[in-house]
């Protein structure tokens, strides 16, 4: 691929910029925003101030770009990511072009500036994307062994398809949330004593699940498949997920079809989605794959990510408590493969499916994606800097997440999810 200019390091923009900001001028992420007296509409960002892209369209600073006023005056992304990879790639240059500090178009004119640029305090985020199909991976070696040696037997933690092809299940997309959403506690049967009848209870065993998710262009018709070399060609770009996990609804109703209940009570995105092309520079090397995968699964170059990942608990009333520190690089399974196996049977990916990495876990016990493996089935609990323990997630609990890549002095972030545990409704 060859150098987007966007991407340029050097890049200064006119636009402050704090120094540990996530959006710099070389990310300019896409997003959809409302306030009290806008509807929602499609945006960018930059720094501490939101892009408002339908009024740039208006003012003629998107001029011979392929998309219309009724793609950024819209409530969601759909519309302008149907024009295609190249389409983006190039309204992002021309952001890129429009904040650069050498140039004077839109700098000069102050009348327009105070139009454009909103104080990100002053929207609210909405959900970018119409989300038409979810599907979740299980692509983390070390969280796929980690449960294993919990629930199977530890000398063979990896179940036998697991190092053939990315194990990946079809979730619910109704009940993908943004950051911010409360989530309440679910409900559903648990088996607390394994020599007496389930029970029908609110969850006990809350858990979170540290991913990442990215987002599709229209894919390919039914019945044909996308290879390993044109997968990212598909991608539009990432966030970040939590999802949600009730353990103990899931370990009774798991077998033989998956989790279920367990899961589809909420998925938790953060609201910004990071270009594809964004994060170009920070590619590299995978882990390596043994036995050598199907010929189908190779793949040529780096197709890892170095993004590092932070999760924190915010107890009610309490001070955040820095719980783990992971990285995407980690993931054995990468988004071109997830795409190509998802692919290969012929299956339809559109604009704006959403697909899960999985519960993204490192090597070391600090880096593990979910209080599940953090507290090792909760014999192991966590200290708070409040002086709380926690097992798995209480209610009142606030769980964070966030996410960014650093290289050459620029570091593109995602923000954060969040979402706070509400009580079971009776």
């Amino acid at each position: 691929m060859s150098q987007i200019p966007a991407n340029n390091p050097a890049l200064k923009s006119w636009v402050e910029v704090p120094s540990n900001s996530d959006f710099p001028i070389q990310n300019l992420p896409f997003g959809v925003v409302k306030s009290e007296n806008l509807p929602p509409h499609v945006a960018s960002r930059i720094g501490n101030k939101v892009i408002d892209l339908k009024t740039l369209h208006v003012l003629g600073y998107l001029e011979n770009l392929p998309f219309e006023l009724s793609d950024f005056d819209t409530d969601s992304l759909n519309p302008m990511m149907k024009k295609g990879k190249k389409a983006v790639r190039d309204l992002r240059n021309r952001l890129s072009k429009l904040f650069d500090s050498n140039q004077p178009d839109l700098q000069k004119n102050e009348q327009h500036v105070v139009q454009v640029l909103i104080p990100v305090e002053n929207v609210k985020m909405c959900m970018p994307v119409q989300i038409g199909d979810y599907t979740d991976f299980y692509s983390s070696r070390e969280h796929a062994t980690n449960v294993g040696m919990m629930f199977r037997d530890p000398a063979n933690a990896l179940l036998p398809n697991w190092l053939w092809l990315p194990v990946g299940y079809h979730g619910r997309s109704s009940s993908i949330i943004i950051s911010g959403e409360p989530v309440t506690r679910p409900k559903g049967q648990i088996k607390p004593n394994p020599e007496e009848p389930p029970i029908f209870a609110a969850c006990r065993n809350l858990d979170f699940e540290l991913e990442t998710a990215f987002i599709t262009f229209d894919g390919k018709p039914l019945g044909e498949s996308i290879s390993t070399a044109e997968a990212e060609d598909f991608i539009f770009g990432m966030v970040l997920l939590n999802d949600w996990s009730a353990r103990d609804i899931q370990t009774w109703e798991y077998v033989p079809l998956g989790p279920f209940l367990a899961k589809n009570f909420a998925s938790s995105i953060s609201p910004w989605i990071v270009t594809l092309d964004a994060l170009q520079p920070f590619k590299v090397d995978g882990p390596k794959q043994e036995p050598e995968v199907l010929s189908y699964l190779k793949y040529e170059g780096q197709l890892s990510y170095d993004i590092q990942l932070e999760v924190f608990i915010e107890p009610e009333n309490g001070e955040e408590t820095k719980i783990c520190t992971s990285n995407f690089k980690y993931m054995y399974w990468n988004m071109a493969q997830q795409l190509a196996h998802h692919t290969v049977n012929g299956c339809n990916i559109r604009c704006g499916d959403l697909l899960g990495s999985g519960t993204i876990s490192g090597p070391t016990p600090d880096s593990y994606g979910s209080m599940l493996e953090l507290s090792w089935k909760g014999t192991k609990p966590l200290k708070m800097n409040d002086g709380t323990e926690r097992k798995f997630i209480q209610d009142g609990d606030n769980v964070i997440m966030r996410g960014f890549s650093l290289k050459d002095g620029v570091r593109i972030g995602f923000g954060e999810v969040s979402g706070k545990i509400l009580p079971a409704k009776n």
